[in-house]
């Protein structure tokens, strides 16, 4: 295995796991669900650049687009229920 030491790679695994930490003890302060959406969202990005760090990218191709796909609907999903939230509170 041919480790790809690019530090555009290993700065992304390190900013994924600063997300997942910042957004997993989020919810367990405030119990609010929609922080989780967008942790582990940032999990899944962080496997994917974990991929591309152990030289896997060209092998796991369409593994990792479907993968990323998935982190991308986390995020929207959570930004929606978020905004749905804050408009609800609005309303009020």
């Amino acid at each position: 295995m041919i480790l790809n030491w690019d530090p555009i790679l290993i700065v992304n695994i390190i900013l994924c796991v600063i997300i997942l930490i910042l957004g997993l003890s989020r919810f367990k302060k405030t119990g609010i669900k929609m922080a989780t959406y967008i942790a582990f969202a940032f999990a899944i990005f962080g496997v994917s650049h974990i991929c591309g760090f152990l030289g896997l990218k060209k092998a796991l191709e369409y593994y990792l687009v479907a993968i990323r796909f998935i982190a991308y609907l986390l995020v929207i999903i959570g930004l929606i229920k978020i905004s749905k939230k804050i408009n609800s509170s609005k309303e009020r």
